[in-house]
Order: structure tokens, then C-alpha cells, then sequence
């Protein structure tokens, strides 16, 4: 398939829209992420992870921008290992070494590029249909704003129009992210047959030394344990991508391939433009945890999905860290009062899902917009830290298991300093960068 005929497919994909799922004093810019899987069809439990994985939701802190394709076959991945398909892989007793982990990386923005990636999560940005015809409905819709204030044609007719529309861009467009999930497995059976020939050594050294059977004992005995064992434990490694998007850019796109009727001139121009909209690599991360456990009963393709779901969720939130403009924003969901009106706190829908732990702070923003310069811009109000005993446990299955704060509907905050807090406002863990 030649890139542009890949790339026709992707923009036609890409017109599939996902609205953000918010209403109310609840909406809010949350950061717009697509995922996509590396599928390993050589391994043994690949195909129920891809399953597994196609299944799993878009973490509802986010914005889906998912496109239809969503899987990266490994076997038909070249030029990244000698003699070898595929990218670097995790496998049992081989970690991937740092520069393993930066060769896969940049081979998949290479890959992401080439397919013209970026273009398509752009065109699905202002629903490009077939024919070129743009608009901006979802733009409106996920940033809340008048159909006045992102009307791309009369904006470019003015200063004050080309201000407001590149604050809807850059509050928006250029906090779109691809995060590219890596998961290969290690299974009860691999670490029982390690445990088992690393004991039988050893059992037949002790017997050696000792010219008795005490070792071959030890052995058997470790062994049985070891195939009683079952579990399934993945090793995640996450690359994250950030889709480029600036006024330089946005000025091109504006001026040379949007269109709101049929357009072929401008369309032809947007296919043929192969470097203008790309993806560019910003952190890795690594999940795996040996001692991991799952409680309550799961069948098989549950027991996949639950894990997977959970060690990508780890990921984003170590993601976030690294990459602050990755970072989850949520609002404040309410103001708890007790029967006289006494305030007790605030909560907020995240949780243990969102790396939340009771020694964490987090700041309350208010989003203030000033109609002379058409920005936007965000103020301090507040810091809050969780309530011990008060986090919600909203990981995937967290009720079937029970866990502590499974029953909850929210964690609760207390605040430590600042103003009065209200619902709307935002929560950023840390301190957030466009203060």
C-alpha cells in the first residue's frame, strides 16, 4: 500500500467522531489521546491481549481521539533489529535496555510519520470528510466555545478573529496525544520453569557437595509449588507521542486546506502535504510488577483485560509526571456539607485509576478568559490534598474485587491553603505550567 493511498484511508477513518462525554458545570478541556497497540500474533496469549485491549476504553479523563486503525503488527515491523522483524521486545529474563527503548521509539515515530498519522488525528480535529469539507463542531463542543469564536473564515478576516481562534488551537489541538502500548507477558508456567531448572542446579550442586538426595528433594518439592503457581503478569512499555500543532502550523492548515464546501484544490493539497502535521516522541514508561495480585474470580480474557487495563493506567499517570502537559485535569465535582451547612470537603471523579494517593497536592485553577485579548488564561485559587481513607478505587473491576474505596463515587479533598473553592474549578496535581 503506498503512503498515500494509507494515508486516504486513515483521513477516511478519522471522520468517525467521538464526542467527549461531558456536560454542564462539568465540561472542561481535558487533553485529546488516540492509542494504539503493538500486537505480537508469534506470542502465545497475543491475540487475547489484542483483544483484550480493542475492548478497554479511552481513559475517561480524556478527550477520545482514537482513530479506527489501532494496531501496530510487530511481524511486519523492519529495519529496527538485524535480521529480525519486529521492534526491541520484553521478554522473560530480557528487560529492554535504555537504548533498545530509544531505537523503538524513534522506529515508531518514523512509522507514526510515514502513515501520515499525525494528518489524520488533525483532519478528525475538524471532521475533513471525503470531499475536504471541514468544520468545527467538534472543536466547539470539546472547548465549549460560540460557533463565532472558532468560525475559521471570518476569523482569518480579522486580528481579534485570528487571536481567538489560535487560543481554541493551542487550547486544544496542541494538547493531542498518542500513546503507542508495548505489552508482552510473562506467564506462571515461564517463571515456574525457571524456578524449577534454577532449583534443580542448585539441588544438584548441594547433592555433590554433600553426596546425598536433600538437593534433588528441594528441587522437586520447589517445583511442585512452582507449577501450583498461576498468574498472568504483563510488562508495558508505553511510548508517548505529541501531536505538533503551533500557530505556524495552524496558519498553513487554515489558509491552504480548510474548507467548508468542496474544495479539490485544497484537499489535494492537504494529501500531498507530508510534512507539515507530525507526531513527535516524548516520554517512555514502564510497567510491570511482579507482585501484583487480582482478587476475586476472572475468567480467563477478564483476568487479561483487568491487567492490561491496569498497567497502561499506571503508565499514563508515571507519563504525566514526566510530561507535565500530559498531566490528567479534573474538576471539582461538589462541596461536601454536613446538616448545618458546615463544609467538609470537596471531591472530585478521580482516583486510585489516577495514581492518587493521600500524600499528594493538588492546585485549584479558575479558568478566567479576557474578551480584550481574546485569551485564556488560568488563576491559582487553592491547594487540596485527598482525605485519607477517601479514595476512591476506580480502577477497572475495582468492585468485583472489593477493594477499600471501591464503594465510593469520588475521593474526597481537604484544603490546605487559599481561596474558596467552588465546583468547576480545576484540580492539577502538582503545580500546572500556564500559571
Amino acid at each position: 500500500m503506498t503512503k498515500r493511498c494509507f494515508a486516504s484511508l486513515l483521513l477516511l477513518l478519522a471522520v468517525s467522531v467521538s464526542w467527549a462525554q461531558s456536560t454542564g458545570v462539568m465540561d472542561y478541556k481535558r487533553n485529546a489521546l488516540a492509542t494504539l497497540l503493538v500486537f505480537h500474533p508469534e506470542d502465545e496469549f497475543g491475540p487475547q491481549i489484542h483483544e483484550s485491549y480493542m475492548a478497554l476504553p479511552t481513559p475517561d479523563k480524556y478527550d477520545d481521539h482514537s482513530l479506527v486503525w489501532r494496531v501496530i503488527d510487530n511481524s511486519q515491523i523492519t529495519g529496527v533489529r538485524k535480521n529480525k522483524s519486529g521492534l526491541f521486545k520484553a521478554e522473560y529474563g530480557h528487560p529492554l535496555t535504555t537504548e533498545e527503548i530509544k531505537t523503538n521509539a524513534l522506529h515508531i515515530e518514523n512509522l507514526l510519520n510515514t502513515a501520515q498519522v499525525g494528518k489524520a488525528m488533525v483532519a478528525k480535529w475538524f471532521n475533513m470528510d471525503s470531499l475536504g469539507v471541514c468544520n468545527t463542531l467538534l472543536i466547539q463542543q470539546r472547548g465549549q466555545y460560540n460557533a463565532s469564536d472558532v468560525d475559521v473564515e471570518l476569523a482569518m478576516q480579522t486580528v481579534r478573529g485570528v487571536s481567538a481562534l489560535s487560543d481554541a488551537g493551542l487550547e486544544l489541538i496542541n494538547h493531542t496525544f498518542l500513546l503507542v502500548n508495548d505489552i508482552t507477558y510473562v506467564t506462571a508456567e515461564q517463571e515456574a520453569a525457571a524456578a524449577k531448572t534454577s532449583m534443580a542446579i542448585l539441588g544438584g550442586l548441594l547433592d555433590a557437595l554433600t553426596g546425598g538426595k536433600s538437593g534433588r528433594q528441594l528441587a522437586a518439592t520447589t517445583g511442585a509449588i512452582a507449577d501450583s503457581f498461576t498468574g498472568f503478569n504483563v510488562k508495558t512499555h508505553s511510548y508517548l507521542y505529541e501531536l505538533e500543532w503551533n500557530d505556524s502550523i495552524a496558519a498553513i492548515f487554515y489558509r491552504y486546506h480548510y474548507a467548508s464546501k468542496p474544495d479539490s484544490v485544497k484537499l489535494q493539497a492537504f494529501m500531498d502535504d507530508s510534512t507539515t502535521f507530525r507526531l513527535r516522541y516524548v516520554a517512555h514508561e514502564y510497567e510491570y510488577d511482579k507482585k501484583s495480585t487480582l482478587k476475586g474470580k476472572y475468567e480467563r480474557t477478564e483476568l487479561v483485560k483487568t491487567i492490561c487495563a491496569r498497567s497502561v493506567d499506571k503508565n499514563i499517570v508515571a507519563l504525566g509526571q514526566q510530561y507535565p502537559e500530559f498531566k490528567v485535569k479534573s474538576p471539582v465535582y461538589s462541596r461536601l456539607e454536613d446538616a448545618h451547612g458546615k463544609l467538609l470537603g470537596y471531591t472530585a471523579k478521580i482516583g486510585l485509576k489516577e495514581g492518587v494517593t493521600e500524600s499528594q497536592k493538588f492546585q485549584v485553577l479558575q479558568r478566567v478568559y479576557n474578551p480584550d485579548t481574546q485569551k485564556t488564561t488560568y488563576r491559582y485559587i487553592a491547594t487540596v490534598q485527598p482525605v485519607k481513607g477517601q479514595i476512591w478505587d476506580n480502577r477497572y473491576n475495582a468492585v468485583l474485587e472489593k477493594g477499600e474505596g471501591s464503594e465510593l463515587n469520588y475521593t474526597t479533598f481537604k484544603k490546605v491553603s487559599g481561596g474558596d473553592i467552588y465546583p468547576g474549578m480545576l484540580l492539577v496535581e502538582g503545580r500546572y505550567s500556564k500559571l
